[in-house]
């Protein structure tokens, strides 16, 4: 396990080459009292993290403004005490940045690859974030089995496909929020049918992070319509294949 160097802790700093570069100041704006613990956090991607290929080492100059900041204004978005899930999230991103902009979000940091649930478990135990938890699995595994009001996602699949992945984790009214890159309008428009399959009922793109990022972090706003209906239409549809696969089976008269 890696260590970080707590306030009354004498453990060493990390080595200069291992280190984020310094925070910007409006690091300082967006994390407020946790500051310090996010240029901790900078830091562990920035060591082990490329170390364990959580980031790129090409990536470490720009951890600050392409990664933590651009994530953690998404936080402006989250309603307050919000359930969010964040799916296949890698390094923890952006699910980190939002705990630690947010600490009234409860999240859970879904990722199905072992190598990196571990150094997301020992991120969380290093900073002390007793506001997120992380599990390892596949999104597909938890359908019916959790109930987030926000799911958030990075970089992690085409939107029609991240849809039939976050979607079914949302309870009723639920969002996902898709951080996405110059094409998200684009991609949106080609991936509504899909969307209205999933039973959302409304879509944007939307910018976040003024004064903070530029440029603004891009989000595709996904809501749903209430899981009771959802889950009608899909037991009907489930009925209807049974009753026509029963039908096939059935010896002529």
């Amino acid at each position: 396990m890696f260590h970080v160097k707590r306030q009354d802790d004498t453990t060493p700093d990390p080595p200069v080459d291992e280190r984020a570069p310094a925070a910007p100041e409006a690091a300082g704006r967006l994390f407020g009292a946790n500051l310090d613990r996010a240029i901790r956090y900078a830091d562990l991607l920035a060591g082990p993290g490329v170390r364990r290929g959580m980031v790129g080492p090409r990536e470490v100059g720009r951890l600050w403004e392409r990664h933590l900041l651009n994530c953690g204004v998404v936080a402006e978005l989250i309603a307050e005490n919000a359930i969010v899930h964040d799916v296949g999230s890698g390094g923890g991103l952006p699910g980190i940045p939002l705990a630690l902009v947010r600490p009234d979000l409860r999240i859970t940091l879904v990722e199905p690859l072992l190598r990196r649930t571990t150094f997301l478990d020992e991120v969380v135990e290093e900073l002390g974030l007793d506001n997120v938890e992380v599990l390892r699995g596949r999104a597909e595994e938890l359908r019916g089995r959790t109930s987030a009001d926000v799911v958030t996602a990075r970089a992690v699949a085409p939107l029609a496909k991240l849809a039939g992945w976050g979607l079914p984790l949302l309870g009723s009214g639920g969002e996902m929020l898709a951080l996405k890159g110059d094409s998200a309008a684009e991609e949106l428009l080609e991936s509504e049918a899909d969307l209205r399959k999933l039973g959302a009922v409304s879509w944007t793109v939307a910018h976040a992070g003024a004064g903070i990022v530029d440029p603004l972090t891009t989000v595709v706003r996904v809501r749903i319509g209430t899981v009771v209906a959802r889950e009608s239409r899909e037991s009907r549809a489930a009925k209807a294949r049974r009753t026509a696969k029963t039908a096939r089976r059935r010896p002529a008269k």
